[in-house]
């Protein structure tokens, strides 16, 4: 008995062995409460450079493909339709997800919702990628009022830039 437990343990352990790189490559959900912090994150951030015209630390906190494909120039022409609008009441208000957290067959993290700000609603669509060990934005879209980012330039930049992105962001 005591040998065909050594046996099993050591196919056990010969199985974790064999597999654990592959699962360390598949990421994880993050928690509801972790996806909160996530969207608000990204969506402050907006908002800071919204305000400020300062697209810096946005583009400083995307994932580095995006990041090396594309400059705060380049989110500034995207977002020039928000520029000088607060969206900072989100901090207050919990998120309502339109859709459970995903990952797309790319490998992008895919969180959907939105806030419910009055007068109108703030709604986000967020992709994120995996880069230098967490994730990372790689594709917003944000609506309020008349406002949006899908009307934004830059070729469609945010709202299809995770396609593009899950490969080459870690």
């Amino acid at each position: 008995m005591k040998y065909l437990t050594t046996i099993i343990l050591a196919g056990f352990v010969a199985v974790l062995v064999t597999y654990s790189p592959a699962l360390a490559e598949v990421p994880l959900l993050p928690t509801p409460l972790v996806e909160e912090v996530m969207v608000k994150t990204s969506l402050l951030t907006l908002n800071d450079a919204n305000i400020t015209g300062n697209y810096d630390v946005m583009q400083a906190k995307m994932a580095k493909a995006f990041r090396d494909r594309f400059g705060a120039d380049t989110l500034k022409q995207a977002f020039k339709g928000f520029a000088g609008k607060h969206i900072d009441i989100i901090a207050a208000k919990p998120i309502v997800t339109t859709s459970e957290a995903k990952i797309s067959s790319g490998g992008a993290l895919m969180l959907r919702g939105y806030f419910d700000t009055a007068p109108s609603r703030l709604s986000y669509e967020l992709d994120y990628a995996i880069s230098e060990g967490e994730w990372k934005l790689v594709a917003i879209d944000v609506r309020v009022k008349g406002a949006t980012t899908s009307d934004a330039g830059a070729v469609g930049l945010l709202t299809n830039a995770a396609a593009e992105f899950p490969a080459a962001a870690k």
